[in-house]
C-alpha cells in the first residue's frame, strides 16, 4: 500500500515536472520586451513625433524594464518610415506616426509603400497638437491685423496679395489653410516649404507673411515676440494658451465649426499577439497618466491624451474622413 502511494507520488511528480518544463519554454507576455524597443519617428528631429516620441521613451522604459531608444527615418512625408516598420517582423520595432502618415497620405498618393490599416496595429493616441494661424508681427502691424477678421478683411481687399507658407505640398499645414481660404472666400497665394520649420522660418523672416503652424512648434517664436498668434484652430482654447481665440471666436461666423489639428499615435507592425499589444496599450496609458510627463508635454504646447486600440482606430477613420473632404473641395493634388 506504502509502495502504491510512492510510485503514484513519484508519477505525479514527473507530470509535474514535465507541464512546468513546458510552460517554461513557451514565451510568457510577460517576457515581452526581452531587449531593447525601437521608436521610429518618420520625421526629422525636432519635430513633433520627434519630440513626443523622445518624451514618451524614457516613461516607456521605466515602465517595460527594457531601452526604449527613437530611430528618426524622415522622407516622403512620412512614407520611408512607415513602409520600414510596415514590413518589418520585429515585435521590438514600433511606430510614433500621426495624422499625416494614418489619415491624410493614403489619400493623397496612388502607390503609398504601406497600407495603414492592413499594416499596422493601432495601439494609443498619445498626443493630441492644436493648430496655430501665426502671422510675421510687422505684416500684421502694416496692416492693422489683430484679428482673423481683420485678416479676412485685408485678403478679400486684397486677393492674392498675402503669402501664406506651410509645410509641402498636401501636409496638414497646407490643407488647414486652404480650409481656410475656401470658408472665407479669399485668396492668397500658397507656398509649400520642404517642412513645416523652413515656413516658419520664412514667416519670421517676412519673406512669407503667415501660416498655420503646430503649437508645439510656433510656441517659442510667439513667447520670443517674433510671431503673432492670431487663433488656435480649433473648436476650443488651448489649455496651453487660454487667453488665445477660437477661430470662429477671432473671426466670426465664417469660421463656425473651423477645426484642424493634429495627433500623434503608437503603432506596432500587424500580426503581434493580443496579449503583447495589450500590455503595451496599458503602459502607453499609464506612462501617459505620469503627471511629470504631462507637464513636460504641455510646456511644449502637446496635449498628452491616452485611448483604447479601439478609439485610436476609430479616431483615424474618421479624421481619414474629414481630411477627405477637405481634400476634394480645395483640390490638392499630390502623389508622393
Amino acid at each position: 500500500m506504502m509502495r502504491g502511494l510512492s510510485d503514484r507520488r513519484a508519477l505525479l511528480l514527473w507530470l509535474g515536472s514535465i507541464a512546468a518544463s513546458r510552460v517554461a519554454a513557451q514565451p510568457a507576455a510577460s517576457a515581452w520586451p526581452s531587449r531593447a524597443l525601437r521608436l521610429v519617428a518618420p520625421f526629422p528631429e525636432g519635430g513633433v513625433s520627434d519630440r513626443v516620441a523622445r518624451l514618451l521613451a524614457p516613461e516607456l522604459q521605466r515602465r517595460l524594464a527594457q531601452s526604449v531608444f527613437v530611430d528618426n527615418r524622415p522622407g516622403a512625408e512620412g512614407n520611408i518610415g512607415c513602409a520600414e516598420v510596415a514590413g518589418s517582423s520585429d515585435d521590438h520595432t514600433l511606430l510614433v506616426g500621426n495624422v499625416g502618415t494614418h489619415a491624410i497620405n493614403p489619400l493623397l498618393s496612388s502607390h503609398l509603400p504601406y497600407d495603414p490599416v492592413k499594416d499596422f496595429a493601432p495601439i494609443s493616441l498619445l498626443a493630441t497638437v492644436p493648430l496655430v494661424l501665426v502671422i510675421n508681427r510687422d505684416i500684421a502691424q502694416a496692416h492693422g491685423i489683430r484679428t482673423v477678421a481683420d485678416l479676412v478683411r485685408v485678403a478679400q481687399a486684397q486677393p492674392g496679395r498675402l503669402l501664406i507658407a506651410c509645410g509641402n505640398n498636401g501636409h496638414y499645414t497646407h490643407l488647414a489653410a486652404e480650409l481656410f481660404k475656401r470658408m472665407t472666400q479669399t485668396d492668397m497665394q500658397h507656398f509649400p516649404h520642404r517642412t513645416t520649420a523652413a515656413a516658419q522660418r520664412d514667416v519670421v523672416a517676412g519673406t512669407m507673411d503667415l501660416m498655420f503652424d503646430t503649437l508645439s512648434l510656433a510656441l517659442p517664436k510667439m513667447r520670443a515676440g517674433k510671431l503673432l498668434a492670431l487663433a488656435v484652430a480649433g473648436r476650443r482654447r488651448s489649455p496651453t494658451l487660454p487667453d488665445l481665440p477660437t477661430m470662429e471666436e477671432s473671426g466670426g461666423p465664417a469660421l463656425k465649426g473651423f477645426e484642424a489639428g493634429a495627433w500623434v499615435g503608437l503603432f506596432a507592425p500587424s500580426g503581434q499577439p493580443p496579449e503583447q499589444l495589450a500590455r503595451l496599450q496599458r503602459e502607453t496609458v499609464a506612462a501617459l497618466a505620469d503627471p511629470s510627463l504631462r507637464v513636460r508635454m504641455s510646456s511644449l504646447g502637446l496635449e498628452p491624451q491616452g485611448s483604447t486600440a479601439a478609439e485610436f482606430a476609430a479616431l483615424i477613420a474618421a479624421e481619414s474622413v474629414k481630411w477627405a473632404r477637405v481634400v476634394r473641395l480645395s483640390g490638392v493634388k499630390v502623389d508622393r
